[in-house]
């Protein structure tokens, strides 16, 4: 066997372009295949740092219905109110219900001018609300709630690289907003979500002041007493919603999800968006495999008088089947080493402009199971192309191989 191994070696590469071009619709496609799983992976640990999921006994309120573009919760037929706060924090598994403001603004810095989102930071329940996203300032001080004229922010717009503004924002800096000076009080840590680190927090009252709000909120965090009653208290949230909203199970305009739930939807779409990509890719490999077969039957006709010279000094039919089956294998093998090579580069490549887009810090995800399911996947791809090619080889009568 080692010796079939060798003397294949051997014959591609004395047909050194012929099975290059062989070989590009094999690499084309495995590089494709481990690129865009690579990739997928990436994008999924990228989408679950932006979830920022802290406490796990929290749950989130917010309209449906969406009629629009912006905020969760903004531009709905039936928006959520403070007074379902209140009605929700009074449910006996609830310890507390904070309405929350997601808005747009005008921030002007260094003679810039940007739209950035806010956040509104509840005076009345200012603990909860730090304890259900476990906020922490990295330098200055988070808000309490006797601020007014003074916003803490994400840890991307204090660097000139990703706040558009050209300069760094320190604690002490004031920046224009709406219209009104502000002094930045507090940086946060840097949380890995684009959300989280790319806004603007500031009091309630302020908020509701710079933007003309009513008591129609955008979401509404509720903090559970026992984790182990979620499932219970999700319930009971519900259908108090559903009776002071009228509607009937099924035809709710409103939702109510852990940040569990959410980021499990969001990685089966991926996963989905995955499995079609992959699909599509797998038909580089398919073409790839009929040049195999279509290169190897050209070898058989060319080769007729060398299979006769191996029959004549006593090569049995297994052998010359198993010379062309393996030479069609390592054609394949070696497609996919190049692909997978390729392919980890391209992941690479991708995930960093990914990170250079979102402003974030997610490490390629390769997956050393995919590359050896795929080695040995390309070897099986051309070794089956090869089997009729091969056993033609093997039937050639070495008389008349001979005879050309």
């Amino acid at each position: 066997m080692r010796d079939h191994f060798t003397l294949a070696y051997k014959n591609l590469k004395r047909r050194g372009l012929r099975s290059w071009l062989t070989l590009i619709g094999i690499f084309i496609g495995v590089a494709a295949v481990v690129s865009l799983i690579s990739l997928g992976n990436s994008l999924k640990d990228t989408v679950n740092a932006q979830f920022n999921i802290g406490s796990t006994e929290v749950l989130s309120v917010e309209a449906g219905g969406i009629s629009g573009y912006g905020p969760p919760g903004s531009a709905v037929s039936n928006p959520i109110t403070k007074s379902d706060a209140e009605a929700i924090e009074r449910i006996s598994y609830v310890e507390a219900a904070i309405p929350l403001y997601i808005e747009t603004i005008k921030v002007e810095y260094n003679n810039l001018a940007q739209i950035k989102s806010a956040q509104s930071v509840s005076g009345e329940k200012i603990n909860f609300f730090y304890k259900n996203l476990e906020l922490t300032a990295a330098s200055g001080r988070v808000l309490n709630r006797n601020d007014l004229n003074v916003i803490m922010i994400g840890n991307d717009l204090s660097l000139k690289e990703k706040n558009g503004f050209g300069k760094d924002i320190a604690v002490g800096s004031k920046i224009n907003i709406n219209g009104e000076d502000m002094t930045v009080m507090g940086i946060l840590e840097k949380e890995g979500s684009f959300i989280v680190d790319s806004t603007i927090y500031m009091m309630e009252d302020k908020l509701v002041d710079l933007n003309n709000l009513t008591e129609d909120v955008d979401l509404i965090s509720v903090r559970i007493k026992d984790k182990d009653s979620m499932d219970k208290a999700k319930e009971n949230v519900e259908k108090l919603l559903r009776e002071r909203r009228n509607v009937k199970i099924g035809e709710e305009d409103f939702q109510v999800s852990t940040p569990e739930s959410s980021l499990a939807s969001v990685n089966q779409i991926l996963s989905g968006v995955q499995i079609f990509i992959a699909m599509v890719a797998s038909i580089s490999i398919i073409v790839g495999a009929i040049g195999i077969a279509n290169t190897m039957t050209t070898s058989v006709i060319e080769r007729r008088k060398e299979i006769g010279i191996m029959k004549a000094i006593g090569a049995r039919n297994e052998d010359v089947f198993y010379q062309f089956l393996i030479e069609a294998g390592l054609l394949g093998l070696i497609g996919g080493l190049i692909g997978i090579i390729l392919g980890t580069g391209l992941s690479y490549l991708g995930t960093s402009s990914l990170n250079n887009f979102l402003g974030t810090e997610t490490k390629p995800n390769i997956n050393f199971y995919l590359i050896i399911f795929t080695l040995i996947g390309s070897f099986l791809v051309g070794a089956i192309s090869g089997i009729v090619p091969a056993i033609n080889a093997a039937r050639q009568s070495p008389v008349q191989s001979l005879r050309g």
